[in-house]
């Protein structure tokens, strides 16, 4: 978690919102490392755990990542769920809870419906301190 916090802290240096991913394979060999970069690249679905998705499949040369862990420093999005499910992420762990936009824990809860084909194992809060802060500091400078 550690990794995906510091690809939060380098998004908000970078003016985007403070959320870092980070995929590992089964052996636990780094894949891919993202922060979100909606505002860089005018694309609203370059969140920090699309962007790793992406990345790790491209390292593994394939459309799913089976045996792989992600880790992400927000309960991800809607989108960012159902993705999560397309690529058969086998664990999830994420920092702070996001009862506004998540998909997991709140919102639609996109990994209990029936046409979810693949829930991945479910590990919130690690590291959630330092998530929430990092977001909390992040919205309370441009307000």
């Amino acid at each position: 978690m550690e990794r995906a916090l510091r690809e939060a802290r380098a998004a908000a240096e970078r003016g985007e919102v403070p959320i870092g991913a980070v995929i590992v394979g089964a052996d636990g060999a780094l894949l891919a490392a993202a922060g979100n970069r909606t505002e860089e690249t005018n694309d609203p679905t370059a969140h920090a755990e699309m962007l790793a998705i992406r990345a790790a499949a491209t390292a593994l040369g394939a459309p799913r990542l089976v045996g792989c862990d992600l880790y992400v420093t927000l309960e991800p999005c809607p989108m960012c769920a159902q993705a999560i499910s397309f690529a058969r992420i086998r664990r999830l762990y994420w920092g702070a809870a996001d009862p506004k936009g998540g998909g997991i824990e709140h919102g639609p809860r996109i990994f209990d419906q029936p046409t979810c084909h693949h829930r991945p194992e479910l590990y919130p809060g690690l590291g959630e301190s330092e998530a929430a802060a990092l977001l909390r500091d992040f919205f309370r400078e441009r307000r």
